[in-house]
């Protein structure tokens, strides 16, 4: 699928950029004995950025400053002094580039190098041993030469902002890491081991600001957090940032790999894939678009490196505008050959078997757009925080020579037989958008025998108590919704609840975890109807469940925020109703104190209303309005 190429933006702002590349450190030893080893394709990283840059943004020449070390296997680099990514030069780049930009016009920069750890100088700020996040220059093995630090960096960004440049930042490196150790598949780590600390004396003066001021600046960014000695983003390198878009190699304990993507010349993964994504996507996304596509390349092929994506991601790329979307979950791979997808979601997002999603063509940010659906699946395995989902239909077809064939048998896809998807109909990256959450409207209840330290009641025998449930269960009304499982029986489904008797030889529901689920009144063992009475109880409570999962999803959906339900008190006026599930208020109604449920239909459907109360839990009877 081609896209078409990013165009240089047609409204009067310019677009600068700072390109900082360091293949070449020259020698350092850290107190611990390890160093900062030279690398091999961060130089050639910003070298391809460039040409991007001159090539498909028409960027000029002036516009880009540029600091590279280049590593031909000697102690030093060969570009000038001036050249160098030097702590020295990378602040005075960074005061050159936001006094060229004026307000509105694009910032650009781009990090290709080690991060590391040293001992904080800001000990009032984090801590005797807190510890400084910091961009490593190339010149670290001189005793003089100093880290670019995370209070720096915060600071250099911040004053962008205050000018209103609209700014990206990209950082290719990690804190973490191995060189030293070697890497994965002839790939290189770009960073030390997350536990070494730099402790080197090395001098504090900044040229950014004074430390009173990047301390100030540091606790202005982090306002509102409890602790600011712990208040990076999940990048680890600053605080959420406020006013820009940052994409990050990876988590602060992850690795940021460089790899011979081509088989021959290594480069940045963050940075290979961005380039990639660019030109696969063309301008009319998001960055949050753009990282998607980034992070399944990414993560797909190195499993602990995850690029992040912080700021304002709602943001198109190099643009200042910005595109509010629904939020979308992840295609990470297409196995094309099983006929299904792996998807970047699973428990931890609420995601559960059977639920089902459309997958839309890369790029999308629209979900509204149905010509952009590609294909519909559902989840067939559910992990913690990814998910396998089977494809069930294909909707769109691509023109192409070069087709990749997908088997639908026929017992899932309805009247469809085989269906024909061209290469990158659905792409890495895909956003998927969840259209049925497969609710589950079985309960799996289990009997779970009293604690054995637990005394019952004399002639309590909690065995035959737990078997008159079984044995009435059929007898009960809406029966169907539960499902009981014995102490020690496996289920594939997870218990939702647990029956047991306390020491007052009364039955008791649980949820899952053992918390008791207070319900009135106290159902005692042996009493008639007592056992019906839990199967009522649990009826109710799964009904309840599985409307508390309902929910219309679908974001083209002609009934979406169509009905307005709130739960109101009367007020002192005739027909006066006060709403008490306002924003920010949790409904609270006291004991036989009564509500009012207002309903309201702004479609142009007819909404048919029904009501179901329990009238005589005992006798299992209903009355239905």
């Amino acid at each position: 699928m081609q896209r078409e190429l990013i165009q240089p933006s047609t409204n009067t702002s310019k677009f600068f950029a700072l390109l900082i590349g360091i293949d070449c450190y020259l020698p350092n030893t850290l107190p611990n004995g390890s160093s900062y080893k030279s690398l091999a394709g961060c130089v050639r990283d910003i070298n391809h950025v460039e040409s991007f840059l001159k090539n498909t943004l028409q960027v000029p020449q002036g516009q880009i400053l540029k600091l590279t070390a280049s590593n031909d296997n000697s102690d030093q680099p060969q570009e000038p002094p001036e050249q160098l990514p030097t702590y020295e030069n990378i602040v005075a780049k960074f005061k050159q580039l936001t006094d060229l930009a004026q307000p509105q016009d694009q910032v650009y920069i781009h990090y290709s190098g080690h991060g590391g750890r040293s001992a904080t100088i800001y000990p009032e700020l984090k801590g005797k041993y807190g510890v400084d996040e910091s961009l490593v220059p190339t010149d670290i093995g001189n005793s003089e030469a100093r880290y670019l630090r995370d209070l720096e960096l915060a600071k250099l960004l911040q004053n962008m902002v205050d000018k209103q440049l609209v700014v990206t930042v990209v950082l290719d490196s990690c804190h973490s890491g191995g060189a030293t150790r070697g890497g994965v598949n002839d790939s290189g780590i770009r960073g030390l081991n997350k536990n070494v600390v730099d402790t080197t004396p090395r001098p504090q003066e900044s040229l950014v600001a004074s430390a009173k001021e990047l301390i100030q600046n540091w606790v202005t960014l982090t306002q509102g957090q409890q602790n600011t000695r712990n208040v990076t983003a999940a990048s680890g390198w600053l605080p959420y940032p406020k006013g820009y878009v940052l994409l990050a190699a990876c988590r602060d304990n992850e690795y940021a790999y460089e790899y011979a993507f081509n088989g021959k010349e290594r480069n940045g993964a963050l940075t290979y894939w961005l380039l990639d994504s660019l030109q696969k996507l063309g301008n009319d996304v998001t960055y949050q678009a753009l990282h998607a596509r980034i992070l399944a390349k990414v993560n797909t092929q190195f499993e602990r490196q995850t690029p992040m994506l912080q700021g304002e991601g709602s943001r198109l790329i190099f643009s200042g505008q910005s595109m509010s979307s629904q939020s979308a979950v992840i295609v990470k791979k297409v196995e094309v050959a099983k006929n299904r997808v792996l998807l970047q979601a699973g428990v931890a997002q609420g995601l559960r078997k059977g639920a089902e999603f459309a997958i839309y063509q890369l790029g999308t940010s629209d979900f509204t757009q149905t010509d952009k659906r590609v294909a519909l699946a559902k989840v067939v395995e559910v992990r913690a925080e990814e998910s396998l989902a089977e494809i069930t239909k294909i909707l769109r077809k691509e023109n192409s020579t070069n087709n990749l064939r997908l088997y639908i048998p026929p017992s899932k896809a309805g009247n469809a037989t085989e269906q024909t998807l061209t290469e990158g109909t659905i792409e890495d990256g895909a956003p998927a958008i969840l259209v049925s959450p497969g609710v589950k409207l079985v309960r799996k209840v289990r009997l779970l025998p009293p604690l054995e330290n637990r005394q019952l009641p004399e002639g309590i025998d909690a065995k035959q108590a737990l078997a008159a449930i079984l044995a009435v269960k059929e007898k009960v009304e809406g029966h169907g919704w539960v499902e009981f499982l014995s102490s020690d029986e496996t289920s594939d489904e997870p218990v939702t609840y647990q029956v047991s008797v306390n020491s007052q030889g009364e039955y008791e529901i649980l949820d899952a975890g053992g918390e008791l689920i207070r319900l009135r009144a106290p159902l005692k063992v042996g009493e008639p109807n007592a056992a019906a009475s839990v199967v009522n109880r649990l009826v109710h409570l799964s009904k309840y469940r599985a409307i508390l999962q309902l929910d219309n999803n679908d974001p083209i959906s002609s009934l979406a925020g169509k009905l307005k339900v709130e739960l109101c008190l009367a007020g002192e006026n005739r027909g006066e109703l006060l709403p008490l599930n306002a924003p920010g208020n949790v409904p609270t109604l006291d004991v036989d104190e009564y509500a009012l449920l207002r309903i309201r239909n702004d479609s142009s459907q007819v909404l048919n209303i029904t009501e179901e109360r329990q009238r005589a839990e005992g006798r299992g009877q209903k009355e239905r309005r």
